[in-house]
């Protein structure tokens, strides 16, 4: 099993950056290399995922289109959630999002995304030779979306309901 770590600085609010992690659209935004979408398999496709809720994402990656159904399976809002891969290529995926304030408008938010390849032996080879690099450089440009957004008046437009700065 590989685990990784991503901590990312942002500045703006606890409540709104745990909120723009949670939210489809934002999620999308962040993987635009892939042509990420939500497909609807009986699961959430836009807004913010909740406890229980379900996602499948479709994307191309190592050129072969692929999907993966996870489902947010703890949450303490604002400090914690969990999303859980139901279903997917992995052999199995777990992503811890914390958040802590730092200031009123200043948040650490830190990621520990493990995962672990199927196929045995060939998996661990794949995991040690590129699934460990290119799995953080994923977790890298989400964390830095949600930062980049977070940070602008972008925020509004994934927050729509909330009427003060996040």
């Amino acid at each position: 099993m590989v685990r990784l770590e991503e901590v990312t600085k942002i500045g703006a609010p606890i409540e709104g950056c745990f909120d723009l992690a949670r939210s489809v659209e934002v999620h999308l935004a962040g993987n635009i290399h892939w042509g990420e979408a939500a497909v609807a398999a009986g699961g959430v496709t836009s807004g913010l995922i909740g406890l229980g809720g379900r996602v499948t994402w479709r994307a191309k990656h190592f050129g072969i289109w692929q999907q993966l159904t996870s489902e947010i399976t703890a949450m303490d809002r604002p400090a914690y959630f969990q999303d859980t891969m139901i279903k997917g290529p992995f052999q199995s995926m777990i992503h811890d999002h914390f958040f802590r304030s730092l200031s009123r408008d200043e948040t650490e938010m830190r990621d520990i995304f493990c995962f672990a390849a199927p196929l045995g032996v060939l998996g661990r080879l794949a995991e040690r030779a590129v699934l460990r690099r290119y799995m953080q450089a994923l977790l890298g440009e989400r964390n830095a979306v949600i930062r980049e957004i977070a940070e602008s008046p972008e925020w509004r437009k994934y927050l729509p309901a909330t009427e003060e700065r996040v």
